[in-house]
């Protein structure tokens, strides 16, 4: 079975955080998938790259997390979240998922 690359996990809980936390209208329920992807991706990235580099993509993903907010005030909810997810797909293919 192929294994799902850490940058796909990264930005599907980005993507997948949001839309939960939408459409159930349950923030909390949104920040459990955000969360369990950031973990299974971080997992990934240590794996792949290590700590060092795991750290900073964490750190990378959480900034995205927090940065679509402001984003979204002057885009757009959607277009914000797709924004920061390719932006953390792409440091996490550059960083750790090409090596892999």
């Amino acid at each position: 079975m192929a294994k799902v690359p850490a940058a796909v996990v990264a930005a599907g809980g980005l993507v997948g955080g949001y839309g939960v936390a939408r459409w159930t209208r349950k923030r909390q329920l949104g920040g459990v998938v955000l969360a369990a992807a950031g973990v299974a991706a971080a997992q990934q990235w240590k794996q792949q790259a290590g700590g060092r580099a795991a750290g900073a993509l964490t750190v990378t993903y959480v900034a995205a997390f927090a940065g679509s907010h402001p984003l979204a005030k002057k885009v757009g909810a959607w277009p914000a979240v797709f924004g920061v997810a390719g932006a953390v797909a792409l440091a996490s293919w550059a960083v750790s998922d090409r090596r892999g």
